[in-house]
């Protein structure tokens, strides 16, 4: 199974309470790291992989930190595919590469994309890029992205995947703060922005 994710800002304290832009109402980063956590290993297993698009984690201590982040990451379940994201510094990505900690089946855990990756499932080719894209006229294509958190784009092939997406209000069940979006989820997302974008037209 293929998840999709972004913006989970571990660590990141300006984020918490309440906010237009990424509203994080919890009274510690510790909090809200243990719910991101606990949501994404509530749904995922060892043999899926979750594209993280991007914007992993801002720690107070900048490079001094990657251990504290690299300590949440390990916990979390499954392959992790990383897509770089505007807070994101290849330093970073060096770091969790040396210090990989391997799967059971002796693959690597984490692999990195710098500006993006193609997926296909569902009769869709999926872009994963971390800024979202203005793909113009397309078929079965869509963009899967994150950065604009409480915001979304005008562009029904546009969904935002991220922690606090407004598009995650599309699916019938709620999902807890922190559960990357499964591959079964996309379409159900989709049809409801699609629904609310021929409102504004």
């Amino acid at each position: 199974m293929k998840y999709f994710i972004s913006d989970t800002h571990f660590f990141h304290e300006n984020l918490l309470g309440d906010n237009d832009f990424a509203p994080r109402l919890f009274d510690s980063v510790e909090e809200m790291n243990q719910q991101m956590v606990d949501a994404w290993n509530a749904v995922v297993n060892e043999k899926d992989t979750v594209y993280h698009l991007g914007d992993v984690a801002m720690h107070p201590q900048y490079e001094q930190g990657f251990s504290d982040i690299y300590k949440i990451l390990v916990q979390l379940k499954g392959k992790i595919v990383f897509i770089k994201g505007n807070h994101d510094s290849r330093t970073f990505f060096k770091y969790l590469e040396k210090h990989d900690p391997g799967m059971e089946n002796g693959a690597t855990k984490f692999e990195f994309q710098d500006v993006g990756a193609i997926v296909k499932f569902n009769h869709h080719q999926y872009y994963l890029t971390h800024y979202p894209m203005l793909l113009g006229k397309t078929v079965n294509i869509r963009n899967l992205h994150g950065h604009i958190h409480n915001y979304s784009m005008p562009i029904a092939e546009d969904i935002n995947v991220g922690v606090d997406a407004p598009e995650r209000n599309f699916l019938k069940n709620k999902l807890p703060f922190g559960t990357p979006i499964s591959e079964n989820l996309i379409d159900e997302i989709a049809a409801g922005k699609e629904v609310e974008i021929k409102k504004l037209q």
